[in-house]
């Protein structure tokens, strides 16, 4: 995995493990079931999780508790 994708040297074993299992079941789907979108979602999470993980200031920040309502959420199309 690290060949094909550098970034996941940032996250644990378990979350290797966890991202190498959700991509082979949406490849499988890919090929089975012609869905490509879901193979794409599986990478673009893992990466954004290995991408907070890499800056250890963003990490800390990012699992401080939070509270409130954030408001609405715009969803793009």
């Amino acid at each position: 995995m690290p060949e094909v994708f550098p970034w996941v040297r940032h996250l644990t074993t378990d979350e290797l493990r966890s991202f190498t299992f959700e991509l082979v079941a949406a490849l499988s789907d890919a090929a089975e079931l012609d869905l490509d979108s879901q193979s794409e979602e599986v990478i673009a999470g893992w990466r954004a999780t290995a991408r907070i993980k890499a800056d250890p200031a963003e990490y800390a920040d990012a699992r401080k508790p939070t509270s409130g309502d954030f408001g609405p959420v715009e969803v793009s199309v």
